[in-house]
């Protein structure tokens, strides 16, 4: 239960009001250089100083599954933090900011704190507060203006291929018309671990175009699958970002 709860804390984060119009992909026409796409996928601008998302979603690893809601308050930039319920009852707090990750479970009396290498090395990718806000608002993990890489088209998908480095693969893939992120993985073959992350859908609001829903599939010596939707999302109201942990608690590790 603690890491899936874990799990969940990093990746419910985003959604959009349902009565925001479907922004559909568009099928790639005509090939672009990597710059091209990459200034398009960046002129994609997320324009909020706080946003509170409402999700649903979905875990599955080879022995469980669980059903669980979350509320999330994003100061963009600063800190995350993540209320998880089940059937409508508080379980779980997470508070992201750029430092660390602190996180604690009502259900075992449990909570962690530490740095971002630990949650790093489990879920099998590197991460840092950054990536994880990039994941949750359908930007790529990367910066691509700091890395190289070769366009193709794939699918009716401009595809973007890390050239840089044999041991990590990276692949980031796009749509035609404004250039959103469908697709990317991030695989360590030698150390046998990898990261998929796949936006089926987006919708558009006031304040740029967001996922609908994210598929996310982890592997590290076994493999992690999550589905997320999107129910409603408000933008730029004063939010409350309180996280304490509760007194005798009992503090864990994750190896």
């Amino acid at each position: 239960m603690q890491k899936i709860l874990i799990v969940f804390g990093l990746f419910l984060l985003i959604s959009c009001k349902s009565k925001q119009a479907v922004v559909s992909g568009t099928p790639v026409a005509n090939e672009a250089s990597s710059s091209a796409v990459i200034m398009g996928h960046y002129a994609n601008k997320k324009d909020f100083k706080t946003a509170n998302f409402k999700a649903s979603a979905r875990y599955e690893d080879e022995k469980q599954s669980q059903n669980v809601t979350a509320e999330v308050r994003i100061k963009k930039d600063e800190k995350i933090l993540i209320i998880v319920r089940f059937f409508g009852i508080t379980m779980a707090k997470a508070l992201i900011t750029p430092e660390e990750v602190s996180y604690y479970e009502k259900i075992n009396g449990k909570y962690f704190q530490g740095n971002y290498k630990l949650l790093s090395d489990w879920l099998g990718t590197d991460l840092d507060f950054d990536k994880v806000q990039n994941l949750l608002l359908g930007q790529a993990l990367d910066d691509l203006t700091k890395g190289k890489y070769v366009e193709s088209i794939q699918s009716g998908l401009h595809v973007l291929k890390s050239s840089e480095t044999e041991s990590t693969e990276k692949i980031f893939m796009f749509e035609g018309a404004n250039f959103l992120l469908k697709k990317e993985v991030v695989a360590q073959k030698d150390e046998e671990r990898s990261v998929e992350v796949s936006y089926p859908s987006h919708k558009e609001s006031p304040k740029g175009i967001y996922p609908s829903e994210i598929f996310i599939e982890a592997f590290q010596k076994e493999k992690v699958n999550i589905k997320i939707n999107y129910n409603n999302v408000t933008f730029n109201e004063d939010l409350s970002f309180t996280y304490d942990v509760p007194e005798g608690y009992e503090q864990i590790f994750i190896d």
